[in-house]
């Protein structure tokens, strides 16, 4: 027996002892009664299983070598080989009674896995069988292959147990179901490559591939599924905005019931078709209340999308993310205004220069009088302008200031 058959057995049957009512002749599991034994004979007639051919049939006999009588809850566990989960009518499923109550058989699931159940017809769906003291019951059980099983699953093991855990520790049979044509059977791998982090013009973005992988012989008969879920440290508001590369474009993903939606990988996916690559971007949107680097969690499940939607993997990664802060706004530059004071002269001659281009001009036109109103201009313009009589009278008052030193200089000699 397989651990995740072992491991379903006890935990599911530590669960359903308590949901039925005991009969009044019947001991249960929650009675410390595990104590029925299982036995399978020989498939007949003995072939490996095709897709939609013969199917085998054998003999399954319940004993209870106790003194009283015990209740049974059949429960044939399917253990398959391979990635594809199994739809109802992958497989063919029927009991008939031999030594026992009239029967009902049914299919079910349990986590995703296909599972054959049967109960008396006359009951409720889901009723016990009482094995009497030192007694026992047989029913006949025919299995086959539905013509849709799945071409990258193989062969398959088969447990008969009780969902009631009314069968003894280590008394469950089993057998192994071959099934032609004999494959190498694979697995579906998924695995995140963060590409990088970091500033793309205005926004932190995170950049991720997402990668799908099928290993072994065959594919997948329906399509695959890939949803996306994101989470973070605290309750503050994130605003995750998330993007793929579809169709050669950025487009942005929208979240239902708190999961991403990826383009689904159509039916035949299998090893020739290498590494399936779904580049992803995740950044943090203007409403986000997350103001400093954060660790991020993406987690893919990856599933069938059709029939059996259990999921088939689980892959989370951590990447951080920082948010963008907006630039404090800064005070705006006054216009320029005219300055109150009038800016110096570029270019002032000196008093001596001045004092030289007044006399030259005045001894170089001596016969022009000054005009009214000729107080305007630079005194560094040149020429016989209008200023030439301002130039003319400074000239005059020099030569008379220096004729009165000379007579002064006179006086005091005497």
């Amino acid at each position: 027996m397989s651990v995740r058959t072992a491991a379903a057995i006890a935990v599911v049957a530590g669960v359903v002892t308590t949901l039925l009512p005991l009969s009044a002749t019947a001991a249960s599991a929650a009675d410390g009664q595990a104590v029925l034994r299982t036995e399978m004979g020989a498939p007949v007639p003995g072939g490996p299983l095709t897709r939609g051919g013969a199917t085998e049939t054998f003999d399954l006999t319940v004993k209870n070598p106790t003194g009283k009588a015990v209740e049974y809850k059949p429960w044939m566990l399917l253990d398959r080989k391979g990635p594809s989960l199994l739809q109802e009518d992958d497989v063919v499923f029927e009991v008939e009674a031999v030594d026992a109550p009239a029967t009902t058989s049914s299919i079910g699931r349990q986590d995703g896995e296909w599972q054959g159940l049967f109960s008396p017809s006359a009951g409720e769906p889901g009723s016990a069988f009482d094995i009497p003291a030192n007694g026992k019951m047989t029913w006949k059980v025919t299995i086959g292959l539905g013509v849709n099983y799945p071409t990258n699953n193989g062969d398959f093991s088969l447990t008969a147990s009780s969902h009631n855990n009314s069968v003894a520790p280590g008394g469950s049979d089993s057998h192994l179901f071959k099934v032609d044509p004999q494959i190498k059977t694979g697995e579906l791998k998924a695995w995140f490559k963060q590409v990088s982090s970091g500033k793309d013009g205005q926004e932190q973005r995170a950049y991720l591939d997402l990668n799908h992988q099928a290993t072994g012989d065959g594919t997948f008969n329906v399509p695959l599924a890939t949803s996306l879920a994101l989470s973070h440290p605290g309750q503050e508001k994130a605003d995750f905005r998330l993007q793929a590369l579809i169709d050669g474009r950025w487009q942005d993903l929208e979240a239902k019931d708190s999961r991403y939606e990826l383009p689904r990988i159509a039916k035949g996916f299998g090893a020739s078709s290498g590494v399936h690559t779904q580049p992803l971007r995740l950044s943090l949107g203007k409403d986000t209340r997350l103001t400093k680097r954060t660790m991020i969690t993406m987690e893919a499940e990856v599933r069938q999308a059709e029939g059996n939607t259990w999921p088939l993997k689980t892959v989370p990664v951590q990447f951080p993310l920082v948010p963008i802060t907006e630039p404090a706004p800064t005070e705006p530059t006054p216009n320029p205004t005219t300055p109150t004071t009038s800016p110096s002269p570029t270019a002032s001659p000196s008093s001596a220069s001045t004092v030289r281009q007044a006399v030259a001009t005045t001894t170089g036109n001596s016969d022009v009088t000054p005009t009214a109103g000729s107080s305007t201009g630079s005194l560094a313009s040149t020429g016989a302008g209008s200023s030439t009589g301002l130039y003319a009278g400074l000239a005059a008052a020099l030569v008379a200031l220096g004729a009165a030193a000379a007579w002064l200089g006179r006086r005091r000699s005497a």
